[in-house]
């Protein structure tokens, strides 16, 4: 055993390849501890950057939050103030619609009052008056124009009936209905001027007193028919003459539908005028016949100023 030691201490003294595998390996003893060291050192300078830039994240996090509170505030208030503004703008928006369907109807209304005084103006002021012993029409007065009545709805062929042309649409109505309900209605007379109402009054008076044709017969210049918009109306049956036409069909059907046509019955049974006329009727516009129907009163029993209001509305 001595002697391996002895040889070995001699090989170490001798052999320098041994001093060189000593130096090598305290060399790489060195390396790794120097490696140690030198890791060990980044590992706690890296966990400081980490702390650092832990503590920077908090730091962030926290701005963070707060910059999204602070946002979330601006946005509410934002929406708010939106909202507050677009419900202003909408308020306006209702106003200015209001003040535009104001003006509107301003508008519409002038312009309706204009399109009625201009019809009123080109329609005949005469046509609702009341005549009958109230209101006069002179010598002069005759309708703007008159349309001769068909042979075929006269009851005598060879007279000659005429009638305002403005109405002659609403009568041809009447006795188209009338045939189609099978009931015969015909024209007695019609438009009469005041010459020729005033020799019929005469024939009237001489033929039956002058009281007795005061009842039935107005002068002239009180007849309804100079207005050109009244007829009398007869049915077969009752021997070519008016008196009965109140029993017949004709006049019922009348009653039931004349005012569909801008028709009405002048003197009823027990007016304050003339004796009952049920074959006399006078055209006044469909309005005011209507208007009549549903409330059951007669043309002069009313108001003149009420009657007046119907006039612009007379051919409509």
């Amino acid at each position: 055993m001595t002697n391996v030691k002895t040889q070995l201490n001699t090989i170490k003294r001798i052999d320098p390849f041994y001093w060189i595998l000593t130096f090598i390996f305290a060399c790489l003893i060195a390396g790794i501890v120097y490696v140690f060291l030198y890791a060990q050192k980044n590992d706690e300078i890296l966990s400081q950057k980490i702390n650092i830039l832990v503590e920077h994240i908090a730091v962030l996090e926290t701005q963070f939050a707060s910059t999204t509170l602070s946002l979330e505030e601006n946005i509410r208030n934002t929406e708010n103030s939106l909202s507050s503004e677009l419900q202003k703008e909408r308020q306006n928006v209702v106003a200015i619609k209001e003040q535009f369907g104001n003006v509107e109807q301003t508008v519409g209304n002038i312009t309706g009052t204009v399109n009625n005084l201009e019809k009123l103006s080109k329609t005949d002021p005469e046509l609702l008056q009341k005549y009958s012993k109230v209101f006069f029409l002179n010598e002069h007065y005759a309708p703007a124009r008159l349309t001769e009545i068909p042979k075929e709805n006269k009851y005598f062929e060879s007279r000659d009936y005429k009638i305002s042309s403005a109405v002659w649409p609403y009568l041809q109505k009447l006795l188209a209905a009338a045939k189609t309900d099978n009931v015969e209605l015909y024209v007695y007379s019609a438009y009469r001027s005041f010459d020729e109402q005033s020799a019929l009054k005469g024939i009237y008076s001489v033929t039956y007193g002058v009281g007795t044709a005061n009842q039935f017969s107005a002068d002239q210049g009180y007849s309804e028919h100079q207005l050109g918009t009244t007829l009398d109306l007869i049915t077969t049956g009752i021997g070519g003459t008016l008196d009965g036409f109140e029993n017949t069909n004709a006049y019922n059907w009348l009653l039931a539908n004349a005012y569909k046509y801008g028709f009405i019955l002048s003197y009823p049974q027990n007016n304050a005028f003339y004796v009952f006329e049920p074959w006399h009727w006078r055209f006044v516009g469909t309005k005011l016949s209507i208007d009549m129907h549903n409330t059951g009163k007669n043309f002069y029993d009313l108001d003149q100023r009420y009657i007046d209001g119907f006039l612009v509305n007379i051919f409509d």
